[in-house]
């Protein structure tokens, strides 16, 4: 199985967009998967169902930030390395979505109740979520 089914499973079976994705390189990033499913979980459903950024993207820059953020004052290198890389990642992931905001990408605002009712009775979170979170590592695995 590839890392994108991974987390695209982890999705289905319950996890948040956020989690699954962020566990999906935890292994390689030396963190165990519990804890980054931890780490990642409130950020799932447009950062807890806000209507702001995609989890499966939050996810996604949590990942570059742990694999090259900066740990070392003065290390300014690793701080722009960070932030070129997320722009890559949301320039890819817009091209192939048309936007990294959770309202935009479902079309409902999660932070309303009849709208995140209305996602779930269209099946948003069966059908588009699964495959945000699957281009989500396919781009981390492109860039990293």
């Amino acid at each position: 199985m590839t890392k994108s089914d991974d987390a695209r499973e982890d999705f289905k079976n319950g996890f948040t967009c956020s989690s699954a994705v962020f566990s999906a390189f935890s292994d390689e990033m030396g963190l165990d998967s519990e804890t980054a499913k931890k780490i990642a979980c409130g950020y799932g459903a447009g950062i807890s169902k806000t209507g702001n950024i995609c989890g499966a993207v939050s996810g996604a820059i949590m990942v570059i930030g742990l694999k090259y953020g900066k740990t070392k004052r003065g290390d300014d290198a690793a701080t722009e390395k960070t932030r070129t890389l997320v722009r890559k990642f949301i320039h890819e992931f817009t091209q192939r979505n048309g936007s990294i905001n959770c309202t935009e990408l479902l079309g409902c605002n999660l932070s309303k109740p009849e709208e995140y009712e209305k996602a779930r009775e269209n099946k948003l979170f069966v059908t588009k979520c699964p495959d945000l979170v699957g281009d989500a590592v396919l781009i981390l695995e492109k860039i990293l």
